[in-house]
């Protein structure tokens, strides 16, 4: 399928080119009466009935990309506002089709019924109040209806408040790595500063040492979230520009040097539970075979694969971006719970390298 589909786009890009060409030459040199570069009647009628054609084509790969690669848009919601989320972009995709089938018809079919015959001369009009009115108030009132529909969804997913006990969490970018912090036992992340940063001290994030609640902070490169508990994420970055990324989450939010930008959701499936997907375990499955092929090449990266959340770097910030990624590992809060308990505190750590 990649190879038709490149196929198609250079032998698309070279009948652009040599159009091109021909508008070129028509534009330096008069035609002369009779002419065969003056395109006839005839012409016109065929370049109406390509019109159509395209027309065609264009409602056909649109369908086409719905059906064998709709799954790619967007994996399955694994947060309360997921849904939300998910049905707006489905109420936007709707209006988007909607319009795209009715003026890309409107388009083609007066290309073909108002193509150019001999003789025949265009009627114009100054102008047409109403239906000015009618192709203007029709947009404004669904653009109107889908801006307020956003707003709304933004408002519920960017409602970020510590009313109901949410586990605080830093999200520490990096070229090219993720680190999380947490709170610890106080749920309170310390004060941090890019410019207080001693690796000789395994103070990798610039943690103030004098402040109380940083003491007891956890410092790890694998992401843990508790399963139906919020989560109010702070992010920061030491250098360029990131942007946190977890799909499954939908949550995506910018890492900006020398400020804190917050986001937060409700993990609602643990990754076990996740993992008992039939789309995941027939992907987990296909993925396995393509990599087993690989393997008996003796190809690299080819070993077998499970499915995890994962956080990304959604922000081009060098050469190995595409390689910033970090494992997110949802659980019960028991798992959660005796996973915190297994890690050491900022203290501890800062006190092992001495």
């Amino acid at each position: 399928m990649t190879a038709l589909l490149t196929i198609t786009v250079l032998v698309l890009v070279a009948i652009a080119i040599w159009q091109m060409t021909k508008i070129f030459e028509l534009s330096q040199v008069k035609a002369k009466a009779g002419s065969s570069e003056v395109a006839t009647d005839e012409d016109n009628k065929n370049n109406g009935y390509l019109m159509f054609i395209f027309l065609i084509f264009i409602y056909g790969i649109t369908i086409f990309s719905f059906w064998k690669y709709g799954k790619f848009i967007l994996p399955e919601a694994a947060s309360e506002h997921g849904a939300e989320y998910d049905e707006l972009m489905v109420w936007t995709f709707v209006v988007i089709f909607i319009t795209q089938i009715f003026t890309q018809f409107l388009l083609h079919y007066f290309a073909f019924k108002y193509r150019g015959k001999k003789g025949q001369k265009a009627l114009f009009y100054a102008d047409n109040d109403r239906l000015e009115f009618i192709w203007t108030i029709i947009p404004v009132i669904v653009l109107a209806g889908l801006i307020l529909y956003g707003l709304y969804t933004w408002t519920n997913i960017m409602d970020i408040n510590e009313d109901d006990d949410p586990l605080i969490v830093e999200l520490y970018a990096q070229q090219f790595n993720w680190t999380a912090r947490y709170g610890g036992a106080d749920n309170v992340l310390g004060e941090a500063n890019v410019r207080m940063i001693d690796i000789n001290r395994a103070n990798v994030m610039g943690l103030d040492e004098s402040d109380p609640n940083a003491s007891d902070d956890i410092i790890v490169k694998e992401l843990h979230l508790p399963v139906g508990r919020k989560v109010n994420f702070k992010f920061r970055s030491q250098d360029v520009l990131h942007s946190a990324y977890m799909p499954h989450f939908r949550a995506q939010m910018n890492c900006v040097p020398g400020m804190i930008t917050e986001f937060s959701f409700t993990p609602t499936k643990t990754t076990a539970e996740m993992r008992q997907n039939p789309d995941i375990i027939d992907k987990v499955r296909r993925t396995n075979v393509i990599r087993a092929e690989r393997a008996a090449k003796g190809e690299p990266n080819s070993e077998p694969w499970e499915f995890d959340y994962i956080l990304l770097c959604n922000k081009i910030c060098g050469k190995s971006h595409y390689n910033m990624q970090m494992k997110i590992i949802v659980e019960t809060e028991e798992e959660y719970n005796a996973w915190m308990e297994s890690q050491q505190t900022f203290s501890q750590t800062v006190a092992s390298v001495q």
